[in-house]
């Protein structure tokens, strides 16, 4: 399988990085690939665009997205962003950290997507799910 690693990079704390690494070792040491864009991605890059293009095509590539949640990490925000536009699947990683929030919040999204089978949102929604059937999906999804 391959995996695409969202999480911090330039704000990253040692232990995040630490945590995040022992990740990624565990899922090559089962034969995962993985694309880890603070080591795998030249974060040299004055205005970014180019590192997003990179983690694009790193993200189209995969099978599934993990995710180490970092609400202060706008790149975390934009890669959340490709992956749910690319229809992949979002496994978040460091789940146990965050508790749902009472507005609405990137948090909450990564926290329903857990408790859902995603190819329900991707296989039907937008195309041929009308807005009373997301409501209702979503009503569901809070009822969790």
């Amino acid at each position: 399988m391959k995996v695409f690693l969202i999480g911090p990079v330039r704000n990253v704390t040692e232990e995040e990085r630490d945590r995040i690494g022992n990740h990624v070792k565990n899922l090559e040491s089962l034969g995962h690939k993985v694309h880890w864009s603070i080591r795998d991605v030249d974060q040299v890059d004055p205005i970014g665009l180019r590192i997003c293009l990179d983690n694009l095509r790193g993200m189209r590539e995969s099978d599934e997205v993990h995710v180490w949640w970092n609400p202060a990490s706008q790149g975390s925000i934009f890669d959340l962003g490709m992956a749910l536009a690319l229809g992949k699947k979002v496994v978040m990683i460091n789940t146990s950290q965050f508790q749902h929030t009472e507005n609405k919040s990137f948090t909450n999204v990564l926290l329903a997507l857990q408790r859902i089978d995603q190819s329900v949102l991707y296989d039907h929604y937008p195309s041929d799910m009308s807005k009373d059937q997301l409501q209702q999906l979503l009503d569901h999804i809070n009822q969790i």
